[in-house]
């Protein structure tokens, strides 16, 4: 975030009436200086920005280097059209402004807009480059509505202020487009060509989230922060996910196999870590579910294993002919048997 101090120049000669640009040229450069107030002031804190009318008899400094926005607007309401331009005169004022700034650390800006026909001669505009240059201040020209009878003067004079790409030439031809639009994406504010800071595309859209940073650099922030927080996540998930994955093998030399999880009637959901967890919880219900048929035991013992056996055979990668496999379901069997036997004494004793 560059700390600056920037001074506006507005042409509100009477050529601004003119409505070529929407809506008129005047108001076209009202809009852009709303717009270039909240950019600057929105990218650093300490940054300010003051506004000057370069038309009429003399030009006149409306609003002095601030950073609030109701000064601002205040100081811009009484402004009227008249006159004709005085373009170098509103240079040589904003550069008196910026070097009496209260912050000798901010960095110097003039931003001036050309609406109308300029009558200085391009000798004395290189001159007066010259100056800026050695006096450390930046400039950037908004050309539009008499493109023709400036340009060549105007470019002499912001290459004669330019120091390392930080001067810019702005020419806007006429049409339906917005002047705030063309100067969003311009290097101006760092939107789009050479020595410009920020990375957007032409036209503004290429914003990261849709979000233009110099407009509302905080939100994009917030959410550039939320993007990273989310892909350190997923990333985390993953290898997490990587880590508990099997290496390899089968169920037949060992190797346990990732099972699905059990959906128990309550819509609980139960993932089960462990093979054999999962099997002897299937002999279980397929036990308890046959005991609930008649109510006897040792009959029905048969029954059971033929239920458990074609249940266990149901199950991916399981061998229900396995030596250990049969040893579980045996004792689960006996320790039935046994449960059975002790309440059948329970009730015999209680009558």
């Amino acid at each position: 975030m560059v700390l600056e101090a920037t001074v506006l120049v507005i042409d509100n000669s009477e050529w601004s009436r003119n409505g070529d640009y929407m809506p008129t040229r005047y108001q076209a450069q009202i809009d852009s200086v709303r717009y270039l107030f909240g950019v600057k002031t929105k990218d650093n804190p300490e940054n300010t920005v003051g506004v000057i009318a370069n038309a009429g008899e003399t030009p006149q400094v409306l609003v002095s280097l601030t950073a609030d926005q109701g000064v601002m607007l205040n100081g811009m309401h009484g402004l009227t059209i008249r006159g004709n331009s005085r373009f170098d005169t509103g240079i040589q004022i904003a550069q008196l402004v910026l070097k009496h700034r209260a912050n000798k650390v901010q960095k110097q800006r003039i931003i001036a807009f050309s609406a109308s026909p300029i009558e200085a001669d391009e000798k004395s505009l290189v001159r007066l480059g010259k100056k800026l240059k050695k006096n450390g201040v930046s400039v950037d020209v908004i050309n539009f509505g008499e493109n023709a009878a400036n340009e060549e003067r105007l470019t002499a004079f912001v290459d004669a202020a330019n120091n390392n790409d930080t001067s810019h030439l702005l020419t806007v031809p006429p049409g339906p487009h917005v002047l705030s639009e063309q100067i969003r994406a311009s290097p101006i504010v760092g939107g789009g060509g050479s020595g410009g800071d920020a990375g957007a595309g032409e036209g503004g859209e290429d914003f990261d989230f849709g979000v233009d940073p110099d407009i509302d650099p905080e939100l994009a922030l917030a959410l550039r922060m939320s993007m990273q927080e989310e892909e350190e996540r997923q990333r985390r998930e993953t290898a997490s996910q990587q880590q508990d994955a099997p290496a390899g093998g089968d169920s037949e030399s060992g190797a346990k196999q990732p099972v699905a999880a059990n959906v128990q009637d309550d819509g609980d959901v139960i993932m089960e870590d462990d093979e054999d967890e999962q099997i002897k919880r299937a002999i279980q219900m397929s036990l308890m579910e046959s005991d609930q048929g008649d109510g006897t035991g040792s009959s029905n013992d048969a029954k059971n294993e033929d239920v458990v056996s074609s249940l266990l055979g149901s199950l991916p990668g399981v061998d229900p002919n396995n030596p250990e496999l049969q040893r579980v379901l045996r004792s689960n069997t006996k320790k039935d048997k046994d449960n059975d036997d002790s309440k059948a004494r329970d009730k015999q004793s209680d009558h």
